[in-house]
């Protein structure tokens, strides 16, 4: 179950890819899953990187949640407040465009975690994930 924040996000970035002749993304929950891990993580854990907390890559964390795929992406970012901060910013990098506008993902999970007390060396207050993927046929 994705929160309003995150449903938010999958619609701006679906607008995107209709934008750019693409099919819209469908929601997978273990993609999610591993999403939400991801940014419950970096705003508890004090950290904002791909690699997590474990040394676990999105692609581990993927895979821990039971998604098995043929392609698969992940985008992070920290401290945007709002999802249409979060997207621009992911359109304007080179990176993450590329993974929102791949025709090689249909699939996509969604995590966003606000820590209002993010007083460690990391305090970015807002963090978000999203991955992508396509399953295994």
């Amino acid at each position: 179950m994705i929160s309003e924040f995150e449903r938010s996000v999958f619609e701006l970035i679906n607008q995107e890819r209709a934008e750019n002749n693409l099919d819209p993304l469908r929601i997978d929950e273990q993609l999610v899953m591993a999403a939400e891990y991801h940014s419950e993580s970096m705003a508890n854990d004090d950290f904002f990187s791909h690699e997590g907390i474990d040394g676990s890559t999105p692609f581990e964390r993927m895979m821990d949640q039971g998604y098995s795929y043929q392609a698969a992406g992940e985008n992070i970012a920290a401290g945007f407040t709002t999802p249409e901060s979060v997207v621009a910013a992911w359109m304007g990098s080179s990176g993450h465009r590329a993974n929102i506008l791949s025709d090689d993902f249909t699939e996509i999970g969604i995590g966003h975690q606000y820590n209002s007390n993010d007083i460690g060396q990391v305090n970015y207050f807002h963090y978000w994930t999203v991955n992508f993927g396509t399953p295994l046929s």
